[in-house]
């Protein structure tokens, strides 16, 4: 079904027909069996959690928590839009997270972590054990360190059991944590260790990387002189063994700064730590942007509201019940991890996987055999990981034996011709999918379907979550209705448990950069005058259903005509061979921006470039019109990608625009940045 027809071949096609290019798709409805064994259910929720109830109905959130001295106020709207949550609470992240289901699932796994090697077998580790091991890290952290809450620790940890187990340390005794994504230089860790005001630097020897043992202890070393260098000294640098009792870094440990935690450890052996009763805004951790230019942005994140928001969200959206295997395939080092990995899940008392490696090594088959061989029945990943596993070929992985009753996808939009094949052939069209829409400031998910309750569609985030009020502004603050066909900037127009509390250290910052936008009265402490500007492009349908279309930034304005990039990418991957697309700007003298495309061709592909170059510029015509018509296309064999899969766009535009590519090293395969300069440049 569609909402609108619009003139394919109107190369004038005003902005908002240019604004739509995913046509309303047809519904796709939850199993009666999903239905039968949901969470959320009730079909009066969205009611309960209407703005005639705010913010009262977030209770129910905080109500699945243990708290050790009850909150007086829900939202405390004194100071906007420095929002307070759960006032005059106290609470422990940790506790909730481990102590308190100790009672019931003592002896059931926590979590299962599974080595990138595949001879090496899963590790489950119970909640009686984490309990042990987080308890230990505690006191040594408290007695070794001297650290006390309040403090900050940077942690660039990769994905082994180690992170979790320190930042539920960190949490049990208030000490706010800093986690830096594993993939991230030492120079980035360095950064955010200045500015977060960190003295200890808890890292490791090396880690498992598509093959290879990768000595990770050497970027601690650059890590600690950046720091120095910004006027930040480490005191220590401690470092857990990715195998205990032997170094694996060809790296060398230094004398008098560096100590192992797994020898330190066993000075603390059996020690137990009260949890501390943290004020419900105590913060709980920092999570950094991880912005190519300008200062990185440290979101700081409450403990009350935010763990609040991510066990509401973990067991309404995700349907974790404490019976199943979830597995997000993200990394701890991104917020998804944080929230849908480490708190949301074990708040829940879910087992939860941590897989160290990367999901297509040594095949694009691991995960299948993966998610089979631990019984996982809950699945969350990017659509670009979706992307990725779809090159092996479009029929594999239904051969595999993995069996989801949820699925769920995150970090971008997912083109529907994505959602189709993740939809049909991992979840074998027996899974619900939420596709959803958050950012690291957020905290947990905005919009997505109530998996029991709303119909699916691909394309579409779907609708708000209950207690979530969005609205879509166009450029001059007025707003556009659902079914205006019209895109503008993603708002919501209230506050929520999971939003950060500010940006460290920079207070006004903070304002500029979420609120200043649309503010309708400064002096105003009524929070309907503080809309949250999301800086993502959005357009709503008459359902109700939200569309997000990336990026406000990610916006090419082509003789006056917005395009948005991601638009453009969708129309690419309609094309049979092209596997993954990533479309940039590139300066024009006439049209100001023109929209440049690369693409990669899924395995096995034996169309020639030439054909798949006409394929390209017909299907943007098709779908968008002339004026969206690349000025080139380009067939290259992969994308630059980070660590964690994503597509690195900032390094392409500069090879379109004949600028510096910049550091690349941490990229996951650097070496083909010089050959796609080469070919592009020549």
């Amino acid at each position: 079904m569609t909402d609108k027809t619009v003139n394919r071949d109107d190369a004038a096609a005003n902005e908002a027909q240019i604004a739509v290019l995913w046509q309303e798709e047809s519904y796709f409805k939850p199993s009666q069996s999903f239905i039968d064994q949901a969470n959320m259910k009730d079909p009066d929720i969205r009611k309960r959690f209407g703005e005639e109830n705010f913010p009262e109905c977030y209770r129910e959130y905080a109500d699945m928590l243990t708290w050790f001295k009850p909150y007086d106020q829900v939202l405390d709207t004194s100071n906007p839009p420095f929002w307070k949550w759960f006032t005059g609470g106290k609470i422990n992240a940790c506790y909730n997270c481990v102590d308190r289901h100790l009672d019931k699932y003592r002896n059931k796994a926590a979590f299962i972590f599974v080595s990138e090697v595949e001879d090496e077998p899963p590790v489950a580790m119970t909640y009686q054990e984490l309990y042990v091991r987080v308890n230990e890290m505690a006191a040594l952290l408290r007695d070794y360190c001297g650290l006390k809450a309040g403090d900050r620790v940077t942690l660039h940890l990769p994905m082994t059991l180690d992170l979790p187990i320190t930042m539920l340390a960190c949490a049990r005794l208030g000490i706010i944590h800093s986690q830096v994504f594993g993939g991230f230089s030492g120079k980035s860790a360095g950064q955010r260790i200045q500015d977060s005001g960190s003295r200890y630097l808890i890292t490791c020897d090396a880690y498992w990387r598509s093959g290879h043992l990768i000595d990770h202890k050497e970027k601690a070393d650059v890590a600690v002189q950046e720091a120095h260098d910004l006027g930040q000294e480490v005191d220590k640098v401690l470092v857990w063994q990715r195998y205990p009792g032997k170094y694996s870094a060809a790296t060398p440990m230094v004398e008098g700064r560096d100590v192992f935690v797994n020898d330190l450890l066993k000075q603390y052996r059996g020690q137990r730590v009260a949890p501390e009763q943290m004020d419900a805004e105590a913060p709980l951790f920092l999570m950094y942007s991880s912005g190519t230019t300008g200062k990185p942005k440290g979101c700081q994140h409450r403990t009350g509201g935010y763990l609040a928001y991510v066990t509401g969200t973990s067991k309404w959206v995700q349907d974790i019940h404490p019976e199943d295997t979830y597995w997000c395939m993200a990394d701890i080092g991104w917020i998804t991890g944080h929230s849908y990995i480490v708190y949301g899940p074990l708040a829940l008392a879910a087992t939860s996987v941590v897989y160290e490696g990367v999901p297509t090594y040594p095949d694009m088959n691991r995960p299948w055999r993966i998610a089979d061989q631990l019984g996982v029945n809950i699945f969350h990943t990017s659509p670009t990981a979706v992307r990725a596993l779809r090159r092996v070929g479009p029929e594999e992985p239904i051969k595999g034996p993995q069996h989801f009753k949820h699925m769920t996808t995150v970090g971008e939009p997912i083109e529907p011709s994505a959602w189709r094949w993740y939809y049909e052939q991992i979840g074998k069209g027996q899974a619900v999918i939420c596709d959803t829409w958050w950012q690291t400031e957020n905290g947990g998910f905005l919009c997505s379907t109530l998996p029991a309750l709303d119909k699916m569609k691909p394309g579409s985030a779907g609708p708000a979550l209950p207690g979530v009020y969005p609205v879509i502004y166009d450029e001059d603050g007025n707003e556009l209705p659902a079914g205006s066909n019209k895109a503008g900037n993603m708002c919501i127009r209230n506050p929520w448990p999971g939003i950060i509390q500010t940006i460290w250290g920079d207070d006004k910052r903070f304002v500029k950069t979420y609120f200043e936008r649309y503010c309708k009265n400064p002096d105003s402490k009524d929070w309907r005058d503080w809309p949250y500007m999301s800086g993502d492009g959005a357009m709503e349908a008459k359902d109700g259903y939200f569309r997000i279309l990336g990026r406000i930034d990610d916006v090419i304005n082509v003789s006056g005509h917005r395009l948005g990039t991601k638009e453009i990418e969708s129309a690419c991957l309609t094309v049979p061979d092209v596997a993954e697309a990533a479309v940039v700007a590139v300066n024009d003298e006439i049209k100001g921006k023109v929209p440049e495309v690369y693409v990669s061709l899924a395995a096995g592909s034996k169309a020639s470039s030439d054909a798949i170059v006409k394929a390209v510029n017909q299907a943007c015509e098709d779908m968008i019109g002339k004026i969206a018509k690349p000025s080139r296309v380009h067939v290259v064999p992969d994308m630059p990608k980070t660590r964690s899969g994503k597509i690195m766009r900032r390094v392409l535009a500069a090879i379109s625009n004949g600028r510096d590519v910049g550091d690349v090293t941490t990229l996951a395969n650097a070496s083909v940045v010089e050959d796609i300069r080469k070919q592009v440049q020549g």
